[in-house]
């Protein structure tokens, strides 16, 4: 698995556990405002797998879990070898996918080998493709993916990253026509890395962002602002 980067700990990307988050390098969209930029366009330094596994293995009496992130995790081909791998130490696993991916991720639940998924929502049906930078998006592949996780087989939440550009209080009424239910709901405002894929991005308020959440939670009570 090409894994571009590796994070021995964290307590924030695995809601309520201590886990170690692996990047994957490559990812199939163009967000504008992506933090990753490295892991996503450019040659990352591709970090041994047997030595992170390994590191696992050392603190699996310590650790929760492992967070795999990207990137986009799904284009690694030897993905489920990889969290076969990550079960065997009995380590628990969060997945960050874009939700392009529909019939891996439904494999990936149907074989027990994951067991919280956070799944970004770029924005309302309408601009999809333009959030996610690619003009060919296929929508209804991100629409079988939230399918696949409303029906309650594994814990999970949408997250959304907003831009004062791409995002409005009309596009989240939409998102939340579109996502209505009682699943967790956070909507985080952009950070500027240092690491773009592109410099047109610039972060809502804290007004402008209590103004999503006003709009979408009508019809999803369970919406969070992250990291306010």
């Amino acid at each position: 698995m090409l894994i571009g980067g590796f994070q021995k700990m964290t307590m924030l990307d695995y809601p309520g556990k201590i886990a170690c988050t692996v990047f994957t390098h490559g990812c199939n969209l163009r967000c504008p405002f992506c933090h990753n930029a490295r892991l996503v366009i450019s040659e990352a330094s591709l970090i041994d797998e047997n030595e992170v596994l390994s590191y696992i293995n050392r603190r699996k009496g310590i650790l929760d879990g492992v967070c795999i992130s990207g990137g986009e995790p799904m284009l690694q081909g030897d993905l489920f070898s990889f969290m076969e791998r990550v079960k065997e130490t009995g380590l628990l696993i969060k997945l960050d996918t874009n939700g392009c991916f529909p019939d891996k991720l439904k494999e990936a639940i149907d074989r027990g080998l994951v067991d919280y998924v956070a799944m970004d929502i770029k924005n309302c049906r309408e601009k999809y493709s333009l959030t996610a930078g690619i003009d060919t998006l296929d929508i209804s592949k991100i629409e079988k993916s939230v399918d696949i996780l409303m029906s309650g087989k594994v814990d999970f939440e949408f997250r959304t990253t907003v831009t004062k550009e791409l995002h409005t209080p009309e596009d989240f009424e939409k998102i939340g026509i579109w996502l209505k239910g009682n699943e967790k709901y956070y909507i985080q405002s952009f950070t500027d890395s240092g690491e773009l894929i592109e410099n047109s991005s610039s972060p809502l308020d804290i007004q402008g962002l209590k103004a999503l959440k006003e709009a979408v939670l009508p019809y999803i009570p369970n919406t969070s602002l992250r990291g306010v």
